[in-house]
């Protein structure tokens, strides 16, 4: 069996455990970043099997360049959309962001400050 029938190749950007909808870069992030071992990893994702984790990581390693940079460029645009959401936050969330501060400001000015005496 070719290790590539182990995945879909969707597109550039989106290489996915065959008959799941598990991205190679959600285990290679465990792999690489966390430093889990496959038998760890495992206990993170339903419906994929111990083979299809070790499959990913030998895929890696035989393409650490290209794959290398598909990494990359995930770890990229996720950090670009967690920017885009705090600078234009979804209405509920700066609403509960709001309240949020509403009600940290109010225990403060709760707080009873006595003088400390000795």
């Amino acid at each position: 069996m070719k290790l590539e029938n182990y995945f879909e190749f969707l597109c550039d950007d989106d290489i996915r455990l065959k008959g799941t909808r598990v991205g190679i870069e959600s285990i290679l992030y465990e792999y690489i970043y966390k430093q889990r071992p496959p038998e760890e990893i495992i206990k993170h994702f339903s419906g994929i099997t111990l083979e299809q984790i070790y499959a990913t990581i030998l895929y890696y390693l035989h393409n650490k360049e290209t794959i290398g940079k598909y990494i990359a460029d995930w770890l990229e645009w996720g950090h670009q959309e967690r920017k885009k959401q705090q600078l234009n936050p979804h209405p509920d969330v700066a609403r509960l962001q709001k309240l949020r501060q509403q009600k940290q400001q109010l225990n403060q000015d709760q707080i009873i400050h006595l003088p400390i005496t000795f």
